[in-house]
């Protein structure tokens, strides 16, 4: 497994995030605001500044590494089909919960996953609002590291039963046909949220805030790092199928849950699609 310095990686993401990102918070005007695929899919200036940092920064630190970042498969959507046979690769999203940043929400992450040879070796999430990072490496745990160098080893909750569970669910995403079904089963549950922020949500995970997390669209930039560090807290993810999820996976559903246990008692009683 090829030597990653997280912390290294972790402060690139946070210089990009506090150069590009924090000064333009609440400072957009519609003319730095673009759709992208639909109303709910946005990017902004700031989005793609903060890419192009990382993505410098990145070339001078790892230039053998694939550079797979969300708004560069935006401009190259065929980059995204090197990420599954690619020795070495940083998969980055600049600023993971663009809706609410562009809403002037305080909701949004940077983050990055690197991956080898097919697999998931390190991830990061780092909160410019709360100036912190939540990350894992494979094999060593998921962490929460603060600038002055503190570090909190981080689990995820104890079991509950199914009535007791508190998740985050992308409703926006769920297959239509299926959607009024699933919200019916969740009923079922104690507390169902939508940050419109994946990042946010794995850390809510993995700190032992929820029981489980579910989500329909799977692209790599959302997903990579914050299921190796649901993984590294002692969580059970899977796509719906049960088959791992691997890098390379853009769609299959993805459940995520404080045990294989709950796994499997979310996918029979909630996530019946």
């Amino acid at each position: 497994m090829p030597q990653i310095d997280i912390m290294a990686l972790s402060n690139i993401l946070r210089d990009a995030a506090r150069a590009e990102a924090l000064p333009r918070f609440r400072r957009l005007d519609a003319s730095m605001v673009q759709v992208k695929t639909e109303a709910i899919d946005l990017v902004t200036e700031a989005d793609v500044a903060t890419e192009e940092v990382i993505k410098a920064r990145l070339a001078e630190r790892m230039p053998d590494a694939l550079f797979v970042g969300e708004e560069s498969v935006a401009a190259d959507p065929a980059l995204l089909l090197r990420l599954a046979d690619a020795d070495l690769a940083v998969v980055v999203d600049p600023i993971d919960g663009t809706a609410n940043y562009a809403a002037g929400l305080p909701l949004f992450a940077t983050m990055a996953a690197v991956v080898s040879k097919g697999e998931t070796i390190a991830g990061i999430i780092y909160d410019p609002m709360g100036d912190d990072w939540v990350m894992a490496e494979k094999g060593g745990g998921a962490w929460l590291r603060r600038p002055n160098g503190e570090a909190v080893r981080l689990q995820v909750a104890k079991p509950l039963p199914l009535a007791q569970m508190v998740g985050c669910v992308s409703v926006s995403y769920l297959p239509v046909d299926k959607r009024a079904e699933v919200l019916a089963n969740l009923a079922q549950v104690r507390v169902v949220s939508n940050f419109r922020c994946a990042g946010h949500e794995y850390r809510t995970l993995v700190s032992g805030h929820a029981q489980f997390g579910c989500w329909n669209k799977l692209m790599p930039w959302d997903h990579l790092a914050g299921t190796l560090m649901a993984q590294e807290a002692g969580a059970y993810a899977a796509r719906l199928d049960g088959q791992p999820y691997l890098p390379h996976h853009v769609d299959g559903g993805l459940l995520v849950a404080m045990d294989q246990d709950a796994w499997q008692e979310l996918r029979r009683e909630v996530f019946t699609f």
